[in-house]
């Protein structure tokens, strides 16, 4: 069980350095291709929020991959738990407020995680 934990911790994990690396570095031309019902003259004004946003994606992933160097197994689960979690309130959120879709690609894999974490 704890193969499959990490292993989708680092699914987590990567899915938010890829949202760093689309928000502070492909946003004007990756963006609108991603988001057709924005506007195209959208992405360069908000070029510096997305930018930001990426950010603390990357730092989300920056928690999960800590996981990874922790040695002591209950310190590890209670970190990946922490950051888990920050993933599941920021996909509750993004599902509420922006696309709906965003809880079954950024907070239900969190969860799942979370779930076999508790679980074990």
């Amino acid at each position: 069980m704890q193969i499959v934990i990490k292993i989708l911790i680092a699914v987590v994990m990567l899915e938010h350095l890829y949202i760093l690396w689309f928000e502070m570095f492909a946003w004007t031309t990756r963006g609108p291709k991603v988001f057709r019902q924005f506007p195209k003259d959208l992405f360069a004004p908000t070029k510096s929020l997305a930018a930001n946003q990426g950010l603390y994606n990357g730092f989300l992933a920056a928690g999960l991959a800590w996981t990874f160097f922790i040695s002591d197994p209950l310190w590890a689960a209670r970190v990946a738990i922490f950051f888990l979690s920050c993933v599941i309130v920021a996909g509750l959120y993004g599902a509420l407020t922006a696309d709906k879709k965003i809880f079954f690609v950024q907070a239900l894999p969190a969860l799942i995680t979370l779930l076999l974490i508790l679980l074990s």
